[in-house]
């Protein structure tokens, strides 16, 4: 489906749900609010028309390297599922190559497309892992992710400065080891 097409379908529910919320639609602040929010709807799940394994695939290279790579502190924001409340935060991502590496900003862009759904922490973190072990077939994947939720943080128990980790490994990093070594490297040198 088109975006315009889905922002066409999501507008008169937004007014319906403003009407039920007590608030008048057609009043000149929230005149506009229906589109904008259908438009934010679209943009903040965009990552539902994007295939994660093309995009690692269209920057794999071969190349004899059997060193842990990271890409740390990549920055991402995701909507969860139960509330459609964002949380947001940082992922963690390494792997070890077996014969191929891929652009580093790729995996970057995986862990965009996957936040770009609706999410849980937890499924997040294992499609980034499963994604880049699919793709390129390394010898070990670790991800982490450590993100603040907006459902735990503006409602329910309210606890603004909590912070979620989830971790997902698989390969070399099921090694105690091997696992040190990249936890070490993502939080023993925070002055780069």
């Amino acid at each position: 489906m088109q975006p315009e097409e889905t922002i066409s379908i999501i507008k008169p529910h937004i007014s319906e749900i403003l009407s039920a919320m007590g608030e008048d639609p057609s009043r000149e602040g929230l005149l506009k609010t229906p589109e904008r929010v259908a438009k934010a709807m679209v943009e903040l799940t965009r990552g539902y028309s994007q295939n994660p394994i093309d995009v690692l695939c269209s920057a794999k290279f071969k190349e004899d390297y059997k060193h842990m790579v990271i890409v740390k502190d990549i920055q991402f924001y995701s909507l969860c599922e139960h509330h459609l409340l964002p949380f947001y935060g940082k992922a963690h991502v390494a792997y070890i190559p077996n014969g191929y590496i891929t652009g580093l900003s790729k995996i970057a862009r995986v862990v965009d497309i996957y936040s770009h759904r609706l999410q849980v922490q937890e499924r997040l973190t294992s499609q980034i892992k499963e994604c880049i072990q699919n793709a390129l077939n390394p010898l070990g994947v670790m991800v982490v992710l450590e993100a603040k939720h907006m459902c735990m943080q503006m409602r329910g128990v309210e606890k603004a400065n909590s912070i979620t980790t989830t971790s997902d490994f698989c390969g070399a990093f099921s090694q105690a080891k091997t696992r040190e070594e990249f936890l070490q490297l993502i939080h023993g040198n925070q002055n780069l």
